[in-house]
């Protein structure tokens, strides 16, 4: 059995150690938010946070985040839509939507460590693969919230 602390609450999995934490997610805790895209750490759709840094759950066996803080996307929000989901409406970021879950933790992760974000840190961090190609507007949102003061997530989804 191992303990895992996901969004905020304690779960106990009977799984093999050496699952993909992205797995255990998904098919263990229910949560389905987190994609699998390339199985290779590459594409970033299964990007969550881990003790607040994004990581790729795809490859990352789920020993490695017991006693850490897990926050998947289903988690960023207590109440509703979180900023960058709104900002991300707004400025009309999805597409087909698949990689999006991965580029909003990523887009969290940025603003928490550069809340003004250059385009430089932007392309440095924003690593997510987007097959429909939305990184203008990517850029543009996360500009956006950048510009704008933190307000509690105001749209229920």
């Amino acid at each position: 059995m191992l303990s895992l602390n996901v969004n905020g609450s304690t779960h106990s999995v009977d799984v093999e150690p050496e699952m993909p934490l992205l797995w255990v997610l998904r098919d263990h805790l229910n949560l389905p938010g987190t994609k699998y895209g390339c199985g290779i750490s590459l594409c970033g759709a299964c990007t969550v946070h881990i003790d607040g840094e994004p990581v790729r759950s795809c490859t990352l066996p789920a020993s490695a985040a017991v006693g850490k803080k897990i926050v998947t996307i289903e988690g960023l929000s207590q109440h509703g839509l979180h900023r960058i989901q709104e900002a991300w409406i707004e400025h009309e970021v999805p597409q087909c939507g698949y990689c999006q879950s991965g580029m909003i933790m990523s887009a969290a992760a940025l603003l928490a460590q550069h809340p003004q974000p250059t385009d430089a840190d932007i392309d440095a961090s924003m690593s997510n693969l987007c097959r429909c190609g939305s990184y203008t507007r990517v850029r543009s949102a996360i500009h956006a919230l950048a510009a704008a003061p933190a307000a509690p997530a105001s749209r229920k989804p």
